[in-house]
């Protein structure tokens, strides 16, 4: 009986995942597959996915996959050194809460901030013309957006990268050090292989988003960076073509899938 009972409260607690699934997940997915087959004047076509390979869509996916590599490589070559000091600092807990406390404020907002520290006449232009420097365009730059993209995904690399330090055993890498290992074969041949899931994981959350940002990569990049986020937003809100930008937004999906599914399956090969 009371495994009965167990059994439909489970399921009953199952509705709501399901619910949420159905209406946030499958169905928009299917009206983006939906729009995709139908023409700027919402008649049922294929040009969609006929125009999708021209070369400048080409294009725009080869920059959107090149600038969240950059981004992950310098999310990765910051957040690796940093999550190694916090597992070995002697209160990791005020440091993560360091690192967490940016994460709870609004997107915009730090992005707003980056203007204010990047712009024209911003802080570190007024620094600069107290020292008698010239001023420098920084905004609407790639390596603005570079610097502003990785900055938000930090937190998101070394948070998985700092759980697999800290699964570490400490009697392994005394071990290690017992055996005549110097710190840095330690580091090589015990802790650096031990956090690869973690640096996975950290990619994984840092790269697949990085592909579609269009909020950011408008703000700091304007003009200057057109990736897959950005093009969906102009077809659906200026162009309003919603049958190419459903269709920009269905090849993203796929290749996050793919994405996934290649690094997933390495992963269990491992």
């Amino acid at each position: 009986m009371r495994i009965l009972m167990m059994s439909n409260i489970k399921k009953i607690l199952l509705v709501p995942y399901i619910l949420w699934m159905i209406i946030f997940i499958i169905l928009p997915v299917l009206l983006l597959i939906y729009f995709s087959f139908t023409d700027i004047n919402g008649h049922f076509s294929f040009t969609n996915y006929q125009q999708i390979f021209q070369y400048k869509y080409f294009e725009m996916f080869w920059d959107s996959i090149l600038y969240a590599a950059l981004i992950t490589m310098i999310t990765l070559f910051i957040s690796y050194p940093t999550a190694y000091f916090i597992r070995n600092a002697k209160n990791p807990n005020f440091w993560l809460l360091i690192l967490i406390i940016p994460t709870w404020i609004n997107l915009l907002l730090k992005t707003y901030a980056f203007i204010g520290l990047l712009s024209h006449d911003g802080l570190i232009n007024k620094v600069l013309g107290i020292l008698n420097v010239p001023k420098v365009d920084m905004l609407f730059t790639s390596a603005a957006f570079l610097v502003v993209a990785s900055y938000i995904y930090i937190p998101f690399m070394i948070l998985p990268i700092f759980n697999s330090m800290k699964s570490i055993p400490v009697n392994l890498i005394q071990a290690s050090s017992d055996l005549g290992a110097n710190p840095f074969t330690t580091f090589r041949k015990v802790i650096l292989p031990l956090t690869k899931e973690g640096v996975l994981t950290g990619v994984q959350v840092t790269f697949i988003p990085s592909l579609s940002l269009f909020m950011i990569t408008r703000l700091i990049a304007g003009n200057k960076v057109i990736n897959i986020g950005t093009s969906i937003e102009e077809q659906f809100l200026v162009i309003q073509n919603y049958g190419m930008g459903a269709t920009i937004a269905i090849v993203l999906i796929v290749f996050m899938a793919l994405i996934l599914i290649i690094t997933k399956s390495n992963d269990e090969r491992r």
